[in-house]
């Protein structure tokens, strides 16, 4: 799909979808539960989502939408299947939670992965799977399957990986017979989303007990339904609109967000105060405008998916920004300090691309043109809010791929005073 939009700034206001993050930890315990579970979630699409319920409902859960979100019915470990295809398609998470789980739950589990995932590192997880009685193959580069029971005992990773490997033990160990102990060694990156799934967790009764680093997992009894839970709004997808409301001429309002939430990318405000955005909030609603725009030093650590937005921004700010610790985002749905170079370049902005690092030189204003969204989620909404800042019109080939966490993106993005057309 190719897509055409109108230069000129945003303006106007919307409500935000719900938390992919969020979501995810809440099907997946929600499915592992002792009874059913309601989600009140605000609609969503999302193709990671997606994948997740067509994991759960393959080991056995069922799960359907309703008008305010989705009813889950848990899995029944009596009758589990003893073996389980698990279409992950391009999403991270879905891949790397459910990896464990199914390997806790002793299923004999096919995991079939799409566009990058397959390329995208396992270890140390793939290492402590199989340190406890997992076996491993990759028949072929787009499958890796997995045979046998999962054995308590003491687990160990290190900080500095992707914490979604934390996460899927997290959520996995409690399903095993047997205490269990995962150490976390090093500095913690990505922090926020580790505490995300622990309270997530603690909603169906399921919260460890933590020494420093050291998560000690009791064993044997089952997740608790609480009846109905609450997804939290998406602080990732609202960044692109709260960064929107800080380019020239922008003022955009988001609903739906909570200050207290633990996702991660809630960073963005303090980030774009920092850039020097007006910044308003009232309840769940949180107003960015246009203010005079510096430049800062942002660190990627704990925030690599906010990089391709805050770059716009800064592309467009007085002075010279530095994106640094931001390796990680090699190994995204695209090479993701490639893809924000390129394409920001494209549309006439300066940025140099380091080995871990973007170095950003602010101009005017951008030209516009026409780019790629490298199969990124990410990238194609970043080039479609550049359109507010270039003086023509920008046009994204292969802009489907915000299909993957954000569909009703463009539809989104005419309401807030856009012509948006499609070939």
């Amino acid at each position: 799909m190719t897509v055409t939009i109108s230069p000129g700034p945003l303006q106007g206001s919307l409500t935000i979808l719900p938390s992919k993050s969020h979501l995810h930890r809440l099907l997946i315990c929600a499915a592992l539960a002792d009874g059913e579970t309601i989600i009140h979630s605000s609609p969503t699409e999302a193709e990671d989502i997606a994948a997740t319920i067509a994991c759960l409902t393959a080991l056995g859960a069922d799960i359907r939408r309703t008008e305010r979100g989705f009813q889950v019915a848990p899995i029944d470990r009596s009758k589990l299947p003893s073996h389980a295809v698990l279409p992950c398609r391009e999403s991270g998470s879905t891949f790397r939670f459910m990896l464990p789980i199914v390997c806790a739950l002793g299923v004999s589990g096919e995991f079939r992965m799409g566009g990058r995932l397959p390329e995208r590192p396992l270890v140390p997880l793939d290492r402590e799977l199989e340190r406890h009685g997992i076996r491993i193959t990759r028949p072929h580069p787009d499958v890796l399957c997995t045979e046998g029971q999962l054995t308590s005992g003491d687990f160990c990773l290190p900080g500095n990986v992707s914490s979604q490997y934390i996460t899927g033990l997290l959520l996995a160990l409690p399903l095993l017979a047997e205490d269990s102990v995962l150490t976390i060694e090093g500095i913690v990156e990505s922090e926020d989303y580790i505490q995300l799934t622990l309270a997530a967790a603690a909603q169906f009764g399921k919260a460890p007990m933590i020494a420093e680093q050291r998560y000690q997992i009791l064993g044997g009894t089952p997740y608790r339904s609480p009846g109905i839970v609450d997804a939290e709004g998406d602080w990732s997808n609202a960044a692109f609109w709260l960064s929107a409301g800080a380019l020239p001429g922008g003022n955009v309002t988001v609903r739906g967000l909570a200050l207290s939430s633990r996702q991660g990318d809630r960073e963005v405000l303090r980030i774009l105060g920092r850039m020097g955005a007006k910044i308003a909030w009232s309840g769940d609603s949180i107003a960015v405008a246009e203010n005079r725009r510096r430049a800062v030093e942002i660190d990627a650590a704990g925030v690599p998916d906010l990089v391709p937005i805050l770059a716009l921004v800064a592309a467009v700010s007085e002075g010279e920004t530095v994106i640094q610790n931001a390796a990680r985002l090699r190994i995204k749905e695209s090479d993701r300090l490639a893809s924000t170079a390129a394409t920001l370049n494209a549309l006439g902005a300066e940025v140099i691309e380091g080995r871990d690092s973007l170095m950003i030189r602010g101009v005017s204003r951008l030209t516009g043109g026409t780019v790629d969204a490298w199969g990124d989620h990410r990238i194609a909404m970043m080039a479609a809010i550049a359109s507010a800042v270039c003086a023509e019109p920008v046009t994204i080939t292969g802009a489907e791929a915000v299909r993957k966490s954000y569909p009703q993106f463009f539809e989104e993005l005419a309401g807030l005073g856009k012509r948006v057309s499609y070939e």
